[in-house]
């Protein structure tokens, strides 16, 4: 039994661009690995910029500098 862990930040992501993430990774799973799509899970985990960090800053800060 598959489980994908997606972490992404939360801003812009509609409900409609989640479902088909969801989708599209099930597809690959079967795809490349030949897993059974029922009993795969995909976990989309939505991270506040504040709390993600690259390179010492934290994603908002990173943005507000165009980064």
């Amino acid at each position: 039994m598959p489980f994908v862990n997606i972490k992404i930040t939360r801003d812009g992501v509609t409900p409609d661009k989640k479902a088909e993430v969801i989708r599209r990774v099930t597809q690959v799973m079967v795809d490349v690995l030949g897993k059974n799509p029922a009993t795969t899970m995909v976990l989309i985990e939505e991270v506040e910029t504040d709390n993600w960090g690259i390179g010492g800053e934290t994603v908002t800060a990173r943005r507000k500098q165009g980064k």
